[in-house]
């Protein structure tokens, strides 16, 4: 019997997957608990089209993230500390006053996704990267700059 997995199941495959399995199998336990379909040709047919849909949303998301990380490029973060001597800042600028920052030039972007090794404790300008959807990454360029 052939079955369109609707969950993923462990040693048997993922969401999607067109698999064979014995009919006792498929009928008695797949079937009644919604962890499969049968595969027949409209269920294939609506497979198919699921899976147009979503390769055109996930390259939509990728075309979009594309562009806000040329955005987010050509931005320039000012972040305003207070340092003493040798450029040493007192404290640090973490992930939230870069939020914060671009935020006040209107770009809105989560703070998770903002990836610092770790805080900023130097004046002067930084790359910070940000994680986008899709796996793409922006980089904006972080200028710290001493508090008057």
């Amino acid at each position: 019997m052939e079955i369109i997995l609707q969950e993923d199941v462990d040693n048997l495959g993922h969401i999607g997957d067109v698999v064979k399995v014995r009919n006792g199998y498929g009928r008695n336990y797949l079937l009644p608990r919604g962890l499969a379909l049968e595969a027949n040709r409209r269920n294939l047919r609506v497979l198919e089209h699921q899976k147009r849909l979503t390769a055109t949303k996930k390259e939509r998301a990728l075309s979009q993230a594309q562009t806000f990380s040329t955005q987010l490029a050509a931005l320039n973060v000012v972040v305003t500390a207070r340092a003493g001597e040798e450029d040493r800042l007192f404290g640090s600028v973490t992930n939230q006053d870069i939020e914060k920052a671009l935020k006040a030039q209107g770009v809105e972007v989560d703070r998770r996704k903002i990836l610092l090794a770790e805080p900023i404790k130097q004046l002067g300008t930084h790359t910070v990267s940000i994680q986008l959807s899709g796996g793409v990454r922006g980089n904006v360029t972080v200028q710290v700059v001493r508090e008057s």
